[in-house]
């Protein structure tokens, strides 16, 4: 009797210990984005703020046409080591310098019901740069064409480090939604009690501009310019409040 009445005990002891564990590792609240008591209302806004582009990217390239392929190369590869000596004496660091583009493809005859005929071959070679001083640009696109550039395109004007600018654009987005919250609130003869959820949505650090000028030919007589101008950085934000 008495070892049934030990195992009893332990049996209830057993099924109480599951229930005790679950009561202790019972999950935290977690609110709701939608709030169950208010008014709620959903702004979105773009925040913004401008910066002057502080990183130039062309590409630059030569392009050979010879009647062999041999031929083409090599004339090719002379033209581009008097480009890449123009950029390293122009102050253009290596690390801003990498090849993006070697191309050899035959050149052909066509004609009326006869297979096209190889003419010759062309090579070309392309290179992208960076310059970190927009004002040089103009000067050392000139000097590519001088030294046999037969192929450019660009610049396009970015910015380099944009964090700072995007945080700037992040706070403007902010007070926005807070100003347009106040006022939906005032018409509608309530008040803002809290902002209860922020989603950023979007972002642009102004991105690439259009290619300003581009080059196939000889160097043009007057040097040319550059104007890097201003870009917009933007930030969308979707500010959720509680209105009461």
């Amino acid at each position: 009797m008495k070892t049934a009445s030990f195992l009893t005990i332990l049996a209830s002891a057993i099924a109480i210990l599951p229930a005790a564990a679950s009561a202790q590792a019972a999950p935290t609240t977690v609110e709701p984005m939608v709030p169950a008591a208010g008014t709620v209302l959903d702004v979105t806004t773009e925040g913004r703020t401008t910066r002057v582009p502080d990183l130039a990217t062309i590409r630059a390239g030569v392009v050979s046409q010879s009647p062999t392929a041999a031929a083409a190369l090599t004339d090719n590869a002379q033209r581009m080591a008097k480009v890449l000596d123009a950029l390293k004496r122009a102050g253009v660091a290596p690390r801003d310098v990498a090849t993006s583009n070697v191309q050899l493809s035959p050149q052909y005859r066509y004609a009326d019901n006869q297979p096209p005929v190889i003419t010759g071959y062309q090579a070309t070679n392309t290179v992208s740069i960076r310059f970190r001083d927009v004002a040089k640009s103009g000067m050392i696109l000139d000097a590519l064409v001088a030294q046999g550039a037969n192929q450019i395109d660009g610049p396009n004007l970015t910015i380099d480090k944009p964090d700072a600018a995007l945080d700037e654009a992040r706070t403007d987005a902010i007070a926005q939604a807070k100003r347009r919250a106040d006022l939906y609130a005032k018409a509608a003869g309530l008040r803002v009690s809290r902002i209860v959820s922020i989603a950023e949505s979007g972002q642009d650090t102004g991105g690439p501009a259009q290619p300003m000028f581009m080059a196939r030919a000889a160097m043009a007589k007057d040097s040319t310019q550059i104007a890097p101008g201003e870009k917009d950085v933007t930030v969308t934000l979707s500010v959720r409040f509680l209105l009461n």
